[in-house]
């Protein structure tokens, strides 16, 4: 046997034995394993007990004062038209916490770490979705738990109050996809919270969330009726009478692709970012 035959021999024993010694890296695992990281911290950072506070907090600050003062249509009292408004703010609320965690995870280094592993780029992405989902049904259920504490009731039947609950889901899951994108491309959560306060909080005050249309000056009517939080707001209590059309929930699902182009925009630019 030649001095060639002995090396290119064991270099190929050499691979064995590494083909042997080397793990499998399986996707689903590594989904699976960050999402358990995720929701763990969910539970163990206090969001779930924030998650409660929130709806509720929201709903006795503004149905308290407000019930004897807001006119709203007749048969309806004012726990039923600020519905719409208090299941938002429990989506605006797992928004804000996907936000802050894909921008805390780049502060600490954590996608860094990630992207020299032996990991698909997509993976990290699924997982803060996976635990974004798991934060948003629970925001959901306990928004429900504080409608009904201030005299909501389904007016819709079942399936009204499946689709209500479903248009929720939606818009939570869009917005927090777009406010994971938004963490990652802020890079601090400092930037991360001033982006998303303002908005949420002009959008929402200026809505039919808390007061009827007809009760703001006729001047900001316009804005006040066509933004996105307003159109949710009138498509959920559509869905909870019962008498959602397609022409009154088709400006939602225009604003909600609008969600979904910006979440994939602002997911496009942190890739180009990290590349």
């Amino acid at each position: 046997m030649t001095t060639s035959d002995v090396l290119r021999s064991g270099a190929t024993s050499g691979a064995a034995t590494t083909a042997l010694i080397e793990p499998r890296v399986r996707p689903v695992q590594q989904w699976w394993a960050l999402s358990g990281r995720g929701i763990s911290k969910v539970f163990r950072g206090g969001e779930v007990i924030f998650a409660f506070i929130s709806p509720a907090f929201l709903a006795v600050c503004f149905y308290l004062p407000l019930r004897s003062i807001v006119e709203v249509a007749p048969g309806i009292n004012y726990g039923q038209f600020l519905m719409p408004i208090i299941v938002l703010q429990s989506v605006n609320f797992a928004a804000s916490s996907a936000a802050m965690r894909a921008a805390f995870d780049g502060v600490q280094g954590i996608n860094t770490r990630f992207r020299v592993m032996p990991m698909s780029p997509v993976i990290p992405m699924l997982a803060r979705t996976a635990t974004n989902g798991v934060l948003l049904v629970i925001s959901l259920t306990c928004a429900a738990v504080a409608c009904l504490i201030i005299d909501w009731r389904p007016g819709g039947g079942f399936w009204g109050t499946v689709g209500l609950f479903g248009l929720a889901f939606l818009i939570g899951a869009l917005f927090s996809w777009a406010a994971d994108g938004l963490g990652l491309v802020a890079g601090s959560p400092e930037a991360t919270s001033q982006a998303l306060a303002l908005p949420t909080l002009i959008l929402g005050m200026m809505s039919t969330g808390f007061v009827p249309l007809e009760q703001f000056p006729e001047w900001i009517q316009p804005f006040v009726r066509n933004q996105p939080i307003s159109q949710f707001a009138d498509s959920m209590r559509a869905l909870d009478a019962g008498t959602a059309t397609w022409h009154q929930l088709q400006p939602s699902l225009w604003w909600c692709a609008g969600l979904a182009a910006t979440a994939l925009l602002l997911l496009a630019v942190s890739t180009r970012r990290t590349r």
